[in-house]
């Protein structure tokens, strides 16, 4: 962590500007570890063993509309949809799940060496975090691994990739006990900025250590941008001024 912080102490750091647009309810029971929005609306995963779910939300409300438990011991963590499916990862126990998106039913489980943390997708891989400075790009139909990048800020590793989304050609990503997220540059690694999101969590009202900003969904078709935190009552609209 303490490489992270000098990499973020950096002359050459800028955060990228944004405004807020709207918030939104957010169940603050939800220890969120994935998020994407898919036709309308939003899914998210949440972790803890014993607590973990798959849910489909509601945006204007956050109601429930739809939701699958992890059972014990698994402690659930980032998910992505691809075609008719919903892909998901647990934290240490090397197995992932694969879901019938419409419905939450199983369909099958998958093995991958190290921790799950984040996925997200771009229309060709699968990219996973596992809590690393690394990046995997995933066969999203094997599941297998393709190949990996090593991000990076001023030649410097960047540790704690969590949750990711992807968002007009980039990969972003949040940092866990940070409220920066970093705007990646898939073909090299590198960061290309940051986005510095801690006015929301102030806003959110919470207290706890491990209410972390966490959670990034992009609504391609609205242009829209969602974020929010583990155990936040809200999740807001920003727009960034790119």
């Amino acid at each position: 962590m303490a490489a992270l912080l000098f990499l973020l102490a950096s002359p050459a750091y800028a955060d990228t500007p944004w405004k807020l647009v709207k918030s939104y309810p957010h169940d603050p029971t939800a220890f969120t570890e994935g998020l994407f929005f898919h036709d309308g609306a939003l899914y998210e995963s949440t972790g803890l063993a014993g607590q973990s779910e798959i849910r489909k939300l509601r945006l204007k409300d956050g109601k429930v509309l739809q939701r699958r438990v992890i059972e014990r011991p698994y402690f659930g963590e980032g998910i992505v949809n691809w075609k008719d499916r919903l892909i998901s990862l647990t934290w240490q126990h090397e197995r992932g799940f694969v879901w019938k998106l419409d419905d939450f039913s199983p369909v099958s489980s998958f093995d991958y060496k190290g921790e799950g943390w984040g996925l997200t997708q771009d229309d060709r891989h699968l990219i996973m975090s596992d809590g690393s400075a690394q990046l995997r790009f995933l066969d999203p139909d094997t599941l297998a691994e393709e190949r990996r990048i090593t991000v990076t800020w001023n030649g410097r590793p960047v540790e704690r990739l969590n949750e990711l989304e992807w968002v007009k050609g980039e990969i972003w990503a949040n940092i866990w006990y940070d409220t920066h997220i970093a705007r990646i540059d898939p073909r090299t690694g590198s960061v290309i900025d940051w986005i510095d999101i801690a006015p929301l969590r102030k806003a959110a009202g919470v207290r706890d250590s491990e209410a972390v900003a966490n959670g990034i969904a992009y609504d391609a078709a609205g242009d829209r941008l969602f974020v929010t935190g583990k155990n936040w009552p809200k999740l807001f609209e920003i727009r960034v001024e790119r």
